[in-house]
């Protein structure tokens, strides 16, 4: 398949220009670029999702010619044997894994459907990925991680020709990571073509074997990857140098913001303390499950804490029965999940920025807490565009019409918006191309240069190490130690991570590892 010159237009906001694309079969072509830079849009075009607005897509013939396509939606894509996985999830929550395996390509026995053939074959597929769920399982009921192993056996099923993946790690662990590059490496084998989008260039140079990058829906260039490193392909991204990813972040006082004291979520995390300090940037590191989320849920009133569990803000005991308790009291959380729990997507942005912030934009006169001063709060929000350098084409878009990046520093200035002391961030950067990257990790060095206290939770192990002056990790819902200095390593954060090691009073017994 190949493209020629294609276009793409949303009403008179142009996201891609002349776009000339080759795929070939038994090969990975990466497509890299930033936030907002088109890749999404383009794949979507490839699979039949969104109608091209100018140019050709091109199938090749036998004789090894192309033609162009004269009509192309999701049907006669997949006919063709395109299927693209999606960022976000594209499953029925209500129906098995094996019924959303083979859904729209159910197997029949006569006129039933043929359940015990689908459930066996839906085993085979998900053992393929070294997946150990019951394919009788509902969705509904799964953990992330394999419902994005659900979608790879769902297009592993269809014997696809062309396989597109769309940042399919994000969600997964480094060794079902590692199970996802095998089946590649399979796939490669028998011919089947592979485009693969992600923000991990240590992934895309591991895996690729073409790298075409976009930046601002044009294509830079398509590069075999052999010819790139890291460092190039982050330039070529970004179009300029990221020598700094991580900026210098001055000590911390020693003034205590926060401590918590034997902080139990029943079920969920066990007798946690810690202390943050003023100006100091805080990590939380562990594997999935660990508790690390919980942890502060539970401290922002998200959660339940038992009884036993000691807090205090600026030294004052507190005990937030909610989030907006929270707020109030200077202490904010910025969600790992801002899709679903961070911003209201079919909203436009200034409702989205200012929707924590209320209170502070209520018009001071007559009306006083009944109607919004929009004048203030459209300035603020300008502020905060330039401020947070939220990128817009359109400022009458909803926050779904923004970029993943866009998305997150529009969540960030929805938090700033309320001046807290404390922020805790959630994963801030997942799913966050390295240009925008590097501006959140200068976004969070100047919150704690100017005196704000940041708990950081992140699953990059280098963020985790780039940006913390010390390094709280968790193990099965325990905090096993507090790394400061020369500790702050990846080899020693993965043993206080795994349970191997615990600072001195833990237990290091070998049925307390976590991996």
């Amino acid at each position: 398949m190949s493209t020629h010159r294609v276009s793409k237009s949303f009403g008179h906001v142009e996201v891609l220009t002349h776009i000339d694309l080759e795929i070939h079969t038994g090969e990975v072509l990466a497509i890299l670029g930033e936030n907002g830079a088109g890749k999404s849009t383009l794949v979507k075009l490839l699979a039949g999702y969104e109608e091209v607005s100018a140019g050709e897509l091109r199938l090749a013939t036998a004789d090894g010619s192309t033609v162009p396509v004269a009509s192309w939606n999701i049907e006669v894509a997949e006919q063709h044997g395109i299927v693209l996985i999606h960022q976000e999830f594209n499953l029925a929550e209500q129906l098995s894994a094996a019924e959303n395996i083979f859904l729209g390509n159910e197997l029949k026995r006569g006129l039933f459907l043929d359940q015990e053939r689908m459930l066996r074959l839906a085993r085979k597929y998900l053992l393929a990925l070294n997946c150990q769920v019951d394919p009788a399982t509902p969705v509904s009921e799964l953990a992330v991680a394999d419902k994005q192993m659900v979608e790879i056996a769902k297009a592993y099923a269809r014997n696809s020709k062309l396989l597109i993946l769309d940042e399919p790690t994000a969600v997964l662990t480094s060794k079902e990571s590692e199970v996802l590059f095998r089946l590649i490496e399979r796939l490669k084998q028998q011919a089947v073509a592979i485009i693969y989008i992600s923000h991990k260039l240590e992934e895309i140079e591991r895996i690729a074997d073409r790298i075409t990058i976009l930046r601002d829906g044009e294509m830079v260039g398509c590069y075999p990857a052999s010819s790139l490193s890291t460092d190039d392909m982050a330039r070529l991204m970004v179009g300029r140098e990221l020598s700094n990813l991580f900026p210098n972040i001055p000590a911390p006082l020693d003034e205590i913001a926060l401590r918590v004291v034997n902080a139990s979520v029943p079920g969920l995390v066990q007798a946690a303390s810690f202390e943050l300090r003023r100006g100091e940037v805080l990590g939380f590191a562990g594997l999935v499950g660990s508790g690390r989320t919980a942890l502060m849920e539970a401290i922002v009133g998200l959660r339940k804490l038992t009884a036993s569990a000691q807090i205090e803000v600026a030294g004052k005991a507190v005990s937030y029965p909610n989030l907006a308790a929270a707020r109030d009291d200077g202490v904010a959380y910025l969600t790992k999940d801002r899709k679903a729990s961070g911003l209201l997507l079919n909203l436009n942005l200034v409702f989205n920025f200012s929707l924590l912030s209320l209170s502070a934009l209520f018009l001071q006169r007559k009306y006083a807490g009944l109607l919004i001063d929009q004048k203030k709060e459209q300035r603020a929000f300008e502020q905060a565009i330039k401020t947070f350098d939220i990128r817009l084409k359109d400022s009458a878009i909803t926050a779904g019409d923004l970029s993943g990046g866009n998305q997150q520093k529009l969540l960030l200035a929805k938090i700033m918006a309320v001046a807290p002391r404390i922020i805790i961030i959630d994963e801030p950067t997942r799913g966050i191309d390295i240009g925008t990257k590097s501006q959140i990790y200068h976004f969070i060095a100047e919150l704690a240069a100017n005196g704000h206290s940041i708990i950081l939770i992140s699953s990059d192990m280098m963020e985790i190490i780039g940006l913390s002056h010390r390094v709280a990790v968790m193990c099965r819902g325990e905090l096993t130690g507090i790394l400061v200095d020369d500790e702050i390593e990846e080899h020693e954060i993965m043993r206080y991570a795994t349970g191997l090691k615990r600072q001195p009073g833990k237990n290091n017994s070998e049925d307390q590892l976590c991996a």
